[in-house]
């Protein structure tokens, strides 16, 4: 593997930035891509992470990005224990699958935990994150908002006893749910690329509604 080096992200990495997480996302879930739109919106919200926001770059060209947002579990009593939610994450699509991903999630991991961040949530494939650790929010009897356990919302504390005592409900920012109504003009901006519905988007869908429900929930009656 060619030289790699890991940074913050700055500004004028940002349309870079962008361009890469709109290629890497086209049509993946849906046909076209908002990725792009997220993180182009979600750098001004207050609950976006500049310190946890970084570029990976090969040969001094960047070809991947991660960024992190702050999320909150809400216990039962209504206290709200800070975690932190990464995502999007994505590497240009012409060196998926050579361990560049794994690079830049295992450094975003380690930078979380020097920082003394609690935990990291996420939604995903769990055949993505299950090799890092994260297991779904069940096992800590934490649901989403609705009060269900999915298999494709996942955990993973960053220090022992993290999550001790700590149930509830996952709280995301809305920096996550910014407003699409920018998004046609926006996505005008870049090079057209066609939109297509592809058979593996149905998978996501699928697997984005899955519940867990193969054991009780940790500390849940």
């Amino acid at each position: 593997m060619n030289r790699t080096n890991i940074r913050i992200e700055q500004p004028s990495d940002y349309r870079k930035v962008e361009e890469i997480t709109r290629k890497a996302f086209w049509n993946l879930y849906v046909p076209g891509a908002n990725e792009h739109w997220l993180v182009h919106t979600m750098r001004s919200h207050e609950d976006y992470m500049p310190e946890l926001s970084f570029v990976l770059e090969k040969e001094d060209e960047i070809i991947g990005s991660i960024h992190f947002t702050r999320a909150w579990i809400t216990t039962p009593s209504g206290e709200e224990a800070p975690i932190v939610h990464f995502g999007p994450v994505c590497i240009t699509p012409e060196l998926h699958r050579q361990g560049y991903g794994r690079i830049l999630i295992t450094h975003a991991i380690e930078q979380a935990k020097n920082l003394g961040h609690r935990a990291i949530v996420l939604g995903g494939f769990t055949y993505h994150y299950h090799p890092y650790g994260f297991v779904g929010t069940k096992k800590y009897g934490v649901a989403m908002t609705d009060g269900k356990f999915y298999t494709g919302i996942m955990l993973l504390p960053l220090y022992e006893g993290a999550l001790n005592g700590i149930t509830g409900k996952i709280k995301l920012s809305d920096a996550l749910t910014p407003d699409q109504s920018g998004l046609e003009a926006y996505d005008a901006s870049f090079p057209p690329m066609e939109k297509l519905v592809l058979p593996h988007q149905a998978d996501f869908v699928r697997a984005a509604s899955e519940l867990d429900d193969l054991l009780p929930a940790a500390g849940v009656p």
